[in-house]
């Protein structure tokens, strides 16, 4: 166990990760009800609502923004509009591109819809004007024209008999064109503002529009005037009717007569009565915020879409911040909520029992609480600014939050349904909370970190309110004024008697829980200390600063014992690992490094943000962490430390075993089994020594042959890319030879094309084999050369037998010919002068010593053959020895053979000469 605990960490892997999947747009829900569509840049993303996961994401290849988007009524066909001015019919099952074709429009398409058959697709463009397509036999049938502005709302009357399409635009009116004549039959004028939605009523005879000029109109379609107006004193985004044979007594709704629900900037569901235009019933959100009478447009809790799911039931709402909330009907209970863009991360916490949550701070006044399993969020309500950071107890079942509205909440988690409430809040400082951190050992007390540079130690209630109570108010029992600028940072230690604080000031301090007394100071960080955490196990602080570096301090001497440096930005969070031996940093630069303290090495780089990593937290059991970024993406981390060991150990005893079959198969002489292993270790040096054991074999030639193509196309791959490095030395040219020799036989120039990389692999060849031809040619002229002279001095030996007198030759072993030649020269005067003075001898005393002197010149001769033959072969060996290759003493000896050959054609011409006189 100990072994364990001790065992550093390696590695980590993404787990899974929360992005963002909707940035605003239109919202679409299938009408089976399982998927919502919503846009998200270039991408339409599709939401499964059961899971909670993207299930497709249909991309448009050109990258253009998805400026409008509609699903078919049967849920078969997307259509997209880009600014491109293209539409492109998806299969979004297969998310496959049927067909594309050109808007016609000549700026980009703001507005489409479906008729009911699934058959006719209406397109508003910004250029006023609305074209009609019939999708199955795919051509343009409507060109409608007459608007001055953006056509940004249409709609097919829910009677397709009657072949009327409803548009609007910015001029605040609403048009009704007949199909059949494509012309404009009625223009309805009420609304004094932009018409944002339109709802027919069940039978078809009613409208009702509703608009930012806060009223809602009811409409009678068949004398086509206007019936009454609502004043809902709010802007008004979406209108949806309810349908009549459904109870919904629970909603206010007592009468027959038609009601619809509206959302709007206020950010609640409001259920109004057509006939009376009264409001029967208000949504209230639970621990939400009362909204302020002059509440703008502009609010973070406004609804921008409201969609009616008949099948189950449900609404579903859209809020400002890209958050989807379904209710369940009548009771308008949340049943889900799906957070679609959460801005920037500032900070992230595990939460439950078994780290099954975790709470996320964003850009917002509303922090998220994910369930990891399904990724279904709840938000929670209750600060109305920004909140900047997190902590959480030990049990990991309550929190404490602390925002810009100069507040801090502590909200507990219900063990059984995971709900989330606010149990206590605090107020007290004057500017906005930067930092908090709780007790360890109990749920004692919390510390505050602020702008206005002060430290509060705030006490916890031993009692917490119920749940329906009201929170409990957090009593301040220290202030201290810590810093001369803002605290960034403070942490408790694990024993809860000391606290350390790091400031925008480039200090950290240590103060002492019980009385705040200062206790020292840290100082050596050059710009301000973003991050401060205690040690686990020993006495020492961790600090993070703007300057790049992790320092550790000991806190007995605070003098600083190690610094990290690796980082190229802001080093904004740390964090203990492995009982204390490690640290994890997230910087500024978008990396997560993992240090080992004791030999102050970065074990691991993990990029997986593109901006600012502000939130990194661990699980309790050390084997996850949490990173949150800049760029909306929240990334969990699992510790694969085990699994990367125990897999290294196994491939370690898997070439262990290979490497054994791997001999015994040579012993075999089972050449393709052995080359086959030899390849799949990716050991070209194993491969050389196998190649060479099959060369070296009586058929060698034909093994190679054979062998070579038995071996798979992969294996043939890993050959030739070995060959290009053996064909570098001289050592092993000869087998890189042979196998390419036996591939470039069997194989066609199109199969070796076919080869990964097999262009880059033949054009490093060619270099060296020219190399090695150049140099087997040179051997070979130096050679035919040597047999050339050899042939000539054999014929002149035969024509000057007869004359060769007194001439000594040496036969020793180096085959080099010595010929005396002043006295072959005094032979040859005394033998004329001998023949003029003895004219009158007879001819038979002339003979004797002509034939002594042929005699001895075929012996001289003889012996001369002999030592170049044995030179010959003395120089044969040697080149058989060095495989062909050209080494230095090679071609010192080739220069050897020439001198001798040169000696040799000048101790003949002597003799060539005396013949000739």
């Amino acid at each position: 166990m100990a072994g364990n605990a001790l065992r550093f960490k390696t590695n980590y892997a993404v787990s899974s990760k929360i992005e963002p999947f909707y940035k605003g747009g239109k919202v679409q829900i299938s009408r089976d009800e399982k998927y919502v569509f919503c846009t998200c840049g270039p991408r339409v993303n599709v939401l499964q609502i059961a899971t909670g996961k993207i299930v497709h994401s249909i991309e448009q290849d050109d990258q253009e923004d998805i400026t409008s988007f509609s699903l078919s009524p049967n849920d078969e066909m997307l259509v997209t509009a880009s600014r491109a001015l293209l539409l492109k019919q998806w299969d979004w099952k297969q998310e496959k591109c049927m067909r594309s074709w050109r808007a016609i429009h000549n700026v980009p398409v703001a507005s489409m819809t479906f008729d009911c058959t699934s058959t006719l697709l209406a397109t508003g463009g910004c250029d006023g004007t609305i074209k009609l397509w019939d999708i199955v036999k795919q051509y343009c049938t409507h060109n409608l024209k007459g608007l001055s502005s953006v056509v940004h709302l249409v709609e097919f009357h829910p009677d397709i008999s009657l072949l009327q399409l409803f548009s609007s635009s910015l001029d605040c009116a609403i048009r009704i064109w007949d199909l059949r004549t494509s012309k404009c039959i009625c223009v309805l004028k009420s609304h004094y503002s932009a018409v944002t939605s339109l709802a027919f009523s069940p039978d078809g005879h009613t409208l009702i529009s509703s608009g930012r000029d806060k009223i809602c109109t009811v409409w009678d379609l068949k004398q086509r005037k206007e019936k009454r107006t609502v004043p809902v004193y709010e802007a008004v985004e979406g209108v949806v009717v309810l349908s009549e044979n459904k109870d919904y007594s629970q909603l206010g709704v007592k009468s027959k007569d038609l009601h619809f629900i509206t959302a709007g900037s206020k950010g609640v569901l409001r259920v109004w009565e057509s006939s009376t235009a009264r409001c029967v019933f208000t949504q209230t959100l639970p621990s939400a915020p009362v909204s302020s009478p002059e509440q703008t447009d502009g609010d973070p809790l406004s609804l921008v879409y409201c969609l009616l799911l008949p099948l189950s039931e449900r609404l579903a709402t859209v809020t400002a911040e890209h958050n989807i909330l379904l209710y369940q009907l009548p009771s308008l209970s949340v049943q889900q909520q799906f957070v679609g863009y959460s801005d920037e991360i500032l900070d992230v916490r595990f939460l439950g029992k078994e780290d099954t949550h975790i709470v996320v701070a964003t850009n917002s006044s509303q922090l998220k609480v994910f369930e990891l399993a399904t990724s279904s969020c709840q938000i929670l309500y209750g600060h109305t600014d920004t909140v900047l950071s997190l902590d959480v107890f030990r049990t990991r079942s309550m929190f404490a939050s602390c925002a810009k509205d100069k507040s801090l909440r502590v909200w507990r988690m219900d063990p059984e349904t995971g709900h989330m409430r606010c149990v206590a809040q605090g107020h007290g400082h004057s500017n906005a909370v930067g930092s908090i951190s709780c007790s360890r050992l109990k749920k004692a007390f919390l510390v505050s970190g602020s702008q206005d540079c002060t430290i509060k130690v705030w006490d916890l209630p031993d009692d917490l309110p119920a749940v329906g109570e009201e929170p409990a108010q957090l009593v301040t029992r220290i202030t201290e004024k810590a810093h001369d600028k803002d605290v960034n940072s403070v942490a408790v230690s694990p024993n809860d008697k000391l606290l350390a604080s790091g400031s925008q000031d480039r200090t950290a301090k240590l103060w002492s829980l019980t009385d705040m007394s200062l206790l020292g100071v840290f100082r050596g960080h050059r710009r301000g200390v973003w991050c401060v955490q205690f040690s686990p196990l020993d006495q020492v602080l961790a600090t993070a600063s703007a300057d790049g570096s992790v320092k550790l301090w000991g806190l007995h001497d605070f003098s600083c014992l190690k610094t990290f440096e690796g980082h190229d930005a802001s080093v904004l969070k740390i964090i203990f690992v492995s009982r204390g031996t490690q640290l994890v940093s997230g910087g500024s630069d978008g990396l997560v490094k993992l240090w080992t303290i004791k030999t102050n090495e970065c074990v691991k780089t993990f990029d997986a943000h593109q901006d600012k990593v502000w939130a990194l937290h661990g699980s309790s059991k050390d084997d996850l962490m949490v990173t949150g970024s800049a760029d909306s993406n929240i990334t969990i981390w699992k510790d694969i430390s085990e699994e990367e060991l125990v897999e290294l150990q196994a491939k370690q005893e898997d070439q262990i075993l290979k490497q054994q079959e791997l001999s015994n198969l040579l012993h075999e002489k089972k050449y393709l089994k052995a080359l086959g292993i030899a390849i799949s270790l990716d050991q070209p040096h194993t491969v050389l020594k196998v190649i060479k054991e099959i060369r070296q074999d009586e058929e060698g030639p034909l093994q190679l042959e054979k062998t070579l193509l038995r071996l798979r196309q992969d294996q043939k791959e890993s050959l030739l890319r070995y060959c290009v490095v053996w064909n570098t030395n001289a050592r092993s040219c000869l087998d890189a030879q042979a196998v390419l020799q036996v591939l470039l036989t069997h194989l066609s120039p199109d199969d070796l094309l076919q080869f990964q990389g097999a262009r880059t692999h033949l054009e490093g060849l060619i270099p060296y084999t020219e190399r090695h031809m150049q140099r087997i040619s040179r051997l070979l002229q130096s050679s035919m050369f040597l047999d050339y002279m050899w042939q000539k001095m054999r014929v002149t030996g035969a024509k000057d037998s007869g004359e060769l007198q007194g001439e000594e030759m040496d036969t020793s072993p180096q085959g080099i010919f010595i010929l005396d030649k002043q006295s072959e020269q005094e032979n040859t005067t005394h033998a004329a002068q001998q023949q003029e003075e003895d004219d009158d001898d007879d001819d038979d005393e002339n003979e004797a010593p002509d034939s002594d002197e042929v005699q001895e010149e075929e012996e001289s001769i003889s012996t001369s053959k002999i030592a170049n033959r044995q030179a010959g072969k003395a120089m044969g060996t040697n080149r058989v020895e060095n495989g062909g290759h050209v080494s230095s003493e090679e071609s010192s000896d080739e220069e050897d053979v020439m001198e001798i050959s040169a000696s040799k054609s000048t101790v003949s011409t002597p003799c060539i000469m005396t013949d000739a006189r």
